[in-house]
């Protein structure tokens, strides 16, 4: 739908009649010399456009130039159809424990012994991308926590820049309660209903100036619900090797998930309403996600938006065309008259 936003000044469309019809003639002074050059003008002038005697396509082009510019000074605009948004969802923060455990190979993907980031990062990507009609944001933390994506429809930019993120970003510590902390910031002005954060960590706070606890209690009362993911295997197998050349001594089984303090992070989930999730295999992390993507969508009001495009330039451009056109005439004209 064409619009103009200030339609006022197509009243400006008669004012060269009201100038030529109203306002006296200039009075013409007699020229103390004699050019036979500026003969030539005051031929030119007898012919000119206004007069009624000169040419009548030019008197046109006049009259088009005029209403163009006109059009172009009312600002017209395109009004596309209404472009409905998302109408239901959540605000879903994803934070990710980018630690230095989470390079531990405890977790198999494809067959193959991993890292645990890469495990993490194929499963919550997938999940991201599932999380159709929900803002989703992305905190990353070690030593420190920061906002990779802040709230956003964009499922796939987030999804890339989890890919992209790499472990020693943030530090080799884990500072479990400044992530929470930052997801308060950045849900709190969200409505009551749709506030989640999922949590992902495979240790125990060791950084950060706030107790993940004490986090968990602020995230109550601003009606976030919290669920945390403990990520990594509760049993390895190493090798063990003799002293002094002796060889190999066979293998030994150790927990690489020791560090976990799942304690914490089951108090932070039940704090806030959320639950707490062990993952200790791919296979799990999996169902874990496909869990969470269950979550009832919670309605918000309905909003729509109407794409404007300004269409000035077009009018513009034409007056532009037509003025050199008239400018290369008259040129034209006057060389014609000094032959």
């Amino acid at each position: 739908m064409l619009e103009f936003e200030w339609p006022w000044i197509f009243l400006l469309l008669p004012l060269p009649w009201l100038v030529n019809r109203f306002t006296p003639a200039a009075a013409q002074q007699e020229a103390a010399l004699h050019v036979p050059f500026y003969d030539q003008i005051a031929h030119a002038e007898k012919t000119d456009v206004f007069s009624g005697q000169g040419n009548q396509i030019n008197m046109l082009l006049f009259v088009i130039l005029w209403l163009l510019l006109l059009i172009a000074a009312s600002r017209p605009t395109w009004i596309g159809d209404p472009v409905a948004l998302p109408t239901s969802g959540r605000d879903l923060m994803l934070a990710v424990d980018l630690s230095d455990s989470m390079q531990q190979t405890d977790l198999t993907l494809n067959k193959r012994q991993v890292m645990r980031i890469d495990v993490v990062k194929k499963v919550v990507s997938d999940f991201a991308a599932r999380r159709q009609g929900d803002r989703l944001g992305l905190i990353l933390f070690g030593t420190n926590a920061y906002l990779q994506a802040p709230l956003t429809f964009d499922r796939k930019t987030v999804g890339q820049l989890l890919q992209e993120a790499q472990l020693g970003f943030a530090g080799p510590y884990t500072a479990i309660g400044d992530a929470i902390g930052l997801g308060i910031k950045r849900l709190r002005k969200r409505p009551e209903s749709s506030r989640v954060l999922i949590l992902l960590t495979d240790g125990q706070n060791t950084a950060g100036e706030i107790e993940p606890e004490k986090a968990a209690q602020l995230a109550a009362q601003e009606k976030i619900k919290i669920y945390t993911v403990g990520v990594g295997a509760d049993a390895m197998e190493r090798q063990r090797f003799g002293g002094l050349g002796l060889g190999l001594f066979g293998s030994q089984s150790f927990n690489p998930s020791a560090d976990l303090d799942e304690k914490s992070l089951q108090t932070i989930a039940s704090t806030t309403g959320g639950k707490y999730f062990r993952a200790k295999s791919t296979q799990e992390l999996e169902e874990i996600y496909s869990l969470l993507d269950k979550l009832e969508p919670i309605e918000q009001e309905a909003e729509t938006f109407r794409p404007v495009q300004a269409l000035f330039f077009w009018p513009l451009g034409i007056a532009m065309v037509i003025s050199m056109i008239l400018a290369i005439g008259y040129l034209f004209k006057y060389r014609l008259i000094d032959k």
